[in-house]
């Protein structure tokens, strides 16, 4: 190192450049440091460990602590300074019990959201009903990140009784699928189109492995595949899936979600959220299930009848008492249903909230479902219009054939289903059948049009319910 004193000459001055400059690297080097420290001091604060023992600590002092009387010969302090170290001690104490408030929040909400979701987890059945590489799948990397959910109702009675009204195991063996949707929200999550599938529509049914409803698993043996069938002989015979298998094939989407929900607890889940609104304007008066609701315009129905609502088809004020009417339904049903889960009255109580999760898990089994899976979604969607979910029903020629099956409109489908992979405006719904297309005439073929009922029938979420 130089001395300052020195006389300057010129290599006294190049002395003193690198003396200055190893000082600025130092003084650099130093401050450096000293972040970096904060830095470390920081991290440790908010570590898991740190903030519990700091809460822990916070909580002791404010429980604990109380300051030491002042000795009177060491008062030194002005009446004024006292009432401003009071101040200040009262401050200090209500940060440290804020701090010990928050924390004590956050961990005990990190904790519960964690043991929800565990807790209700264990409560849905997992089945095995997915096939993502089912060579049946097209275009699938335009479906990379869309979400595809088959949701069957299936009515099967196991665990029912005659209190309820839906009949018994003993009285009707077996379950077969009378609901059949699929719920499809592409990548970009701006719209939802919900398609649903008549439960007489007429299929080519593959080998499937028979399906033991009791213990909601497949068995051993394989009931060999059947050229002309019904869509919910799929369910009775082979299970989920054989019902994913079907609608692979028939719309080329990569189903990656099962959602079967049966008749024993689908009534718990509209209770769970005090009734459902729905809107009608004619009495719902079935020739075998009754007087269902027998009130019209905006009615919030109880789960009994909600039950009821949703499988009646031979109601006297429909005038083809089709699935399509049926169809119809279930499709305003479940937009009610949505609506009345996703409004503040379910979400921000608790209580509601809590007892509907526990209904669904209970009345629900599937196949990569979960809180996890349902939550994600729903932040996915979050904000979206109601008037861009959409339902539909697969266009169908509308008029029964000879073995009273619904017959689809094969190139109205699959203009359907290619807009719906490749997420492009979806093709009219009144546009006309193709002549090849139509069914041939029929005496019955008056009861229906071919506009009302053989083209997909499309409509926007109901607001009024």
């Amino acid at each position: 190192m130089t001395d300052e004193m020195e006389a300057i000459d010129e290599a006294t001055q190049y002395r003193r450049k690198i003396d200055h400059t190893l000082a600025r690297f130092s003084a650099a080097h130093d401050e450096m440091e000293a972040e970096e420290a904060k830095r470390r001091e920081r991290r440790e604060r908010l570590s898991p460990t740190s903030l519990i023992e700091s809460t822990r600590t916070a909580l002791q002092r404010v429980v604990t602590t109380t300051p030491p009387p002042e000795a009177e010969e060491d008062s030194a302090q002005t009446r004024l300074q006292e009432k401003k170290q009071r101040k200040i001690d009262r401050s200090a104490r209500f940060g440290r019990i804020a701090a010990a408030v928050v924390a004590g929040l956050v961990f005990l909400g990190i904790g519960g959201a964690w043991g929800a979701q565990t807790y209700f987890d264990a409560k849905f059945t997992q089945v095995s009903a997915l096939d993502e590489n089912s060579s049946d799948i097209q275009d699938a990397d335009a479906q990379a990140n869309d979400e595809n959910f088959l949701m069957v109702g299936s009515d099967t009675r196991d665990g029912a009784t005659d209190e309820e009204g839906v009949g018994t195991a003993d009285s009707n063996p077996g379950a077969r699928s009378d609901t059949v949707m699929v719920a499809h929200i592409p990548a970009d999550r701006k719209r939802v189109v919900v398609t649903s599938f008549p439960r007489d529509l007429e299929i080519d049914r593959p080998d499937c492995q028979r399906w033991d409803p009791a213990q909601n698993k497949t068995t051993d043996q394989v009931s060999p595949g059947q050229k002309i069938a019904k869509l919910n002989t799929a369910y009775a015979v082979g299970g989920p899936p054989c019902v994913t298998k079907v609608i692979q094939q028939i719309t080329g989407l990569r189903i990656n979600h099962f959602v079967g929900i049966d008749f024993n607890g689908f009534k718990e889940m509209v209770d769970a959220v005090h009734g459902v609104t729905v809107h009608t304007d004619v009495p719902i008066d079935d020739e075998i299930l009754g007087k269902v609701l027998m009130q019209t315009g905006d009615v919030t129905i109880s789960g009994d009848q909600a039950l009821n609502f949703v499988r009646a088809r031979h109601v006297k004020a429909d005038v083809a008492k089709s699935d399509y009417d049926r169809i119809k339904r279930q499709q305003e049903f479940i937009g009610a249903l949505l609506k009345k889960v996703m409004s503040s009255d379910v979400v921000l109580d608790p209580g509601k909230l809590s007892d509907f999760i526990t209904a669904f898990a209970k009345a629900t089994f599937g196949d990569n479902l979960g809180v996890k899976q349902m939550m994600t979604l729903a932040q996915s969607m979050k904000g979206l219009d109601s008037s861009k979910i959409t339902f539909l029903t697969v266009p169908t020629v509308g008029i029964a054939n000879s073995r009273g099956n619904e017959v689809l409109v094969r190139s109205k489908t699959k203009a359907l289903f290619d807009a719906l992979r490749n997420n492009t405006p979806l093709p009219d719904p009144n546009a006309p059948i193709p002549v090849s297309e139509q069914a041939p005439p029929t005496s019955s073929s008056k009861s229906k049009t071919s506009t009302s009922k053989s083209t997909t029938t499309s409509k926007k979420t109901s607001t009024r319910g």
